[in-house]
């Protein structure tokens, strides 16, 4: 038989790979997020990008874990031709929400809750898929923070992932792509 304190040992990172996400979580917790709109690792709605209305996709997460203060969500593409773009950035989202909507509005603090930042579109809220040429993959990030970062609004990717360091609990990460080709 195991020994309890190994066998949280060898959970301590688990990576399951789930139809709609892929879910890396510590401890015992495993962290999931999704969409209604598209599947992990295919294409997201034309309605969601920069060809269409350029709104955000409904999200939804499951399984935060319990002390959780607060949540952080980054969307970036990690293909865009001069490094990683960062589509939304958005953090101090309280730890009872469990879904977006889609459209969420490109306000400092949306209706919703928490906190928006500064794309790399240079404005507030989020800017939907608009590769220049191929196919790019966009990473939905979601992260359970053992605080709340009380920044204010406007900060940038980079910014906020600092302000994380030895804050995350727990996270997941949506992946979808899209082509302007297609």
């Amino acid at each position: 038989m195991m020994n309890k304190a190994i066998f949280k040992a060898c959970i301590l990172i688990v990576v399951v790979f789930l139809g709609s996400s892929i879910v890396i979580a510590k401890g015992e917790v495993a962290m999931q997020i999704s969409s209604s709109a598209f599947s992990h690792e295919q294409k997201i709605p034309t309605r969601f990008t920069c060809d269409g209305q350029d709104i955000s996709p409904p999200l939804s997460w499951q399984q935060v874990p319990s002390e959780t203060k607060s949540l952080v969500l980054i969307c970036d593409d990690p293909d865009a031709p001069m490094g990683t773009w960062v589509h939304w950035v958005f953090y101090d989202i309280p730890p009872g929400v469990s879904q977006l909507p889609e459209n969420i509005e490109p306000a400092q603090h949306p209706a919703v809750g928490g906190t928006q930042g500064t794309s790399d579109f240079g404005r507030i809220g989020y800017g939907g898929p608009c590769p220049p040429s191929g196919t790019h993959r966009y990473f939905f990030k979601l992260y359970a923070l053992d605080t709340v970062l009380d920044l204010p609004p406007g900060q940038t990717k980079k910014q906020v992932l600092a302000a994380m360091q030895g804050h995350v609990l727990a996270e997941a990460t949506l992946m979808g792509k899209y082509s302007r080709s297609n």
